[in-house]
């Protein structure tokens, strides 16, 4: 029994040494370094490298990713500047508000300039004004306006009347209406002499819009003579663009 157990093991490791050195064959043939490369695409471009060239590699290596991250990050693309007008050119100038009427004939004058490159035409708020009031503003609602119609009575003015009704001149007191200012501004002068003080004149109409012109860049030359034209007509002027 103990030789047949013997010659057993004899036997398994003899089988073991022929199969370790490759006498049985193959069939682990990936597991071994020398089959790989040989299944490798390009085998004969694999190199193997020493200890000392393998760690000169890593330090190769690790320099250049600390260089790349020591650049700074590219500076964002600065801003275009906006265009300037020339300092010898006057940017915008509007002038208004006109009439349909005048309006035409200011246009008419102003073709000899050769502006209309450089003019526009706009539509602007316009109050047509029919009447100028002439008024004290509301303060201290109705107790301030009653006390405050007790002065005038004292300083010898009888013709004024409290405002009422919803409107941000209720409890106004009005001392009159007139269809010019200069009527509006005579009784002004004639309160003040009397002492009432904090007299106003508000003109009153409808609203509505005017044409007026815009003319952008140009010439201060050209700007008086805008200018002068534009006094030719009632209620127009020339002054910057709003």
């Amino acid at each position: 029994m103990l030789k047949f157990v013997f010659w057993a093991l004899l036997a398994a490791n003899a089988a073991l040494l022929a199969y370790g050195q490759g006498v049985l064959g193959q069939p682990g043939a990936g597991e071994r370094e020398p089959a790989r490369l040989k299944n490798q695409l390009a085998p004969e471009r694999i190199t193997q490298l020493t200890a000392v060239e393998a760690k000169r590699a890593l330090d190769e290596a690790e320099q250049e990713e600390a260089g790349e991250a020591a650049q700074p990050a590219a500076a964002p693309p600065t801003p275009a500047a906006p265009v300037a007008v020339a300092a010898n050119l006057v940017a915008c100038v509007q002038a208004g508000p006109f009439s349909a009427g005048d309006a035409r004939r200011f246009e008419t004058r102003v073709a000899s300039l050769d502006l209309a490159a450089r003019q526009s035409r706009v539509e602007v708020p316009f109050q047509e004004v029919t009447s100028r009031l002439v008024y004290l503003p509301p303060n201290g609602g109705r107790e301030g306006a009653q006390r405050r119609s007790a002065e005038l009575k004292e300083r010898g003015v009888e013709n004024f009347y409290i405002m009422q009704g919803d409107s941000p001149l209720r409890w106004a007191i009005s001392l009159g209406v007139f269809k010019t200012d200069s009527a509006a501004q005579k009784l002004v002068a004639q309160l003040q002499r009397q002492g009432v003080r904090g007299v106003q004149v508000l003109p009153r109409g409808p609203q509505g819009t005017r044409t007026a012109f815009q003319y952008r860049a140009i010439e201060p030359a050209l700007r008086t003579r805008l200018s002068g034209i534009a006094s030719n007509y009632p209620g127009a002027t020339l002054g910057d663009c709003r």
